[in-house]
């Protein structure tokens, strides 16, 4: 016997109108039907509530605990309202919101998607409930956010959290431990769940194709003309669509010889948190070693440079690795720095020696 929750109102002129021209009996009451709390594992990750509309699920959620309100200082940059930059950098990037431009705006000018994330990263920690997770952004931020989420949660070890949706499309890429079908009342182990596979091509394409991505670059929205640009497409089994942009430049004369390096690399906002961005990178990094030529890159972004310091990211540190960008020799003398990078600035050095032999796509 499933449990029934009882509301009430006053009823009034208004509402007997309405239930009179609907042939609705109406006394003031409505009566809900909804679920026991199903026994889950006692240890989990990760659980969700996913069925229908009106199927009980935020009654059900309610039994998890009570989710998170939150609020922002529209006077502030979305980046100062965390505990501090750290945590602002993990949390935000932990719902794939890596555009620094987001980060510095204030929540109201954000986007649906980017609001969506941004009170996403506030909400995350142990035992957090969250409920129409999902419901109101593209299906796209849908699918990142969702396996952006799973990786923070595994890596932070956080526990018991709790999500609610109507969208059965973001299974494969939540993966939750366990989840709970309110259609029919069933509870499944989602353990054995896979995120599926995105195709990922590289197409060389003309300049005039930065403009699309040029303000989600987080450094400069310049790009040097001597730049060859390539867009990047996904497929993630609907079709290929275009999601980001990376191109290189050849190194200033005088540094090295028969030597190029990563210029601009942007994932659209509603793509990031797959972990394109650094895939894309690497494709374009071995396309140019294959051709017998050397390949680096500099970056100020931490989670770059945070995966190409990890062991078999196919990327290795120079020695300006880490210096700041007045005391680099491999710096163009008196020439403003092409990708945007002041003085002061602390970069990540790396070249690329290579994964495997480039072909016509990679997965992610």
């Amino acid at each position: 016997m499933r449990p029934s929750y009882r509301v009430s109102v006053t009823p009034d002129t208004t509402t007997a109108r309405v239930a009179e021209a609907f042939d609705y009996a109406f006394t003031g009451e409505r009566v809900f039907e909804g679920w026991e709390k199903p026994t889950v594992p006692a240890d989990f990750g990760i659980g969700l509530i996913v069925g229908p509309s009106g199927s009980g699920k935020s009654l059900l959620l309610a039994q998890f605990g009570k989710e998170k309100q939150i609020t922002w200082n529209p006077k502030k940059a979305i980046v100062s309202q965390f505990a501090d930059s750290d945590d602002a950098l993990a949390r935000l990037g932990a719902v794939g919101l890596n555009s620094t431009p987001a980060w510095c705006s204030p929540f109201q000018v954000l986007s649906t998607g980017e609001k969506f994330r941004a009170n996403l990263a506030r909400q995350l920690q142990q035992g957090a409930v969250v409920d129409e997770f999902t419901s109101v952004v593209d299906r796209n931020v849908a699918k990142a956010a969702c396996n952006a989420v799973r990786r923070y949660v595994d890596t932070n070890s956080l526990r018991g959290v709790v999500f609610a949706s109507c969208h059965y499309d973001i299974l494969n890429w939540l993966r939750p431990d366990w989840y709970f079908d309110t259609s029919d009342g069933t509870l499944h182990d989602g353990r054995s769940l896979r995120r599926p596979k995105i195709q990922i091509d590289l197409i060389p394409c003309k300049r005039t194709a930065w403009g699309e991505f040029s303000k989600h670059h987080y450094l400069s929205a310049k790009l040097a003309s001597s730049a060859d640009c390539y867009l990047a497409t996904a497929d993630f089994g609907e079709g290929a669509q275009v999601v980001g942009f990376t191109c290189c430049i050849p190194m200033p004369s005088g540094t090295l010889e028969h030597a190029w390096r990563g210029h601009r690399t942007v994932v659209l906002p509603d793509f990031q948190g797959l972990g394109i961005g650094p895939r894309i990178s690497d494709m374009l990094a071995q396309i140019y070693i294959d051709k017998g030529l050397h390949y680096y890159s500099r970056t100020a972004h931490p989670r770059l440079a945070a995966y190409r310091n990890r062991p078999r990211s196919g990327w290795i540190r120079t020695v300006e690795d880490g210096k700041h960008r007045a005391t680099s020799r491999i710096r163009a003398k008196g020439k403003a720095d092409l990708n945007g990078m002041g003085d002061s600035r602390i970069c990540a050095s790396h070249q690329f020696v290579g994964t495997k032999k480039y072909e016509k796509w990679w997965e992610v």
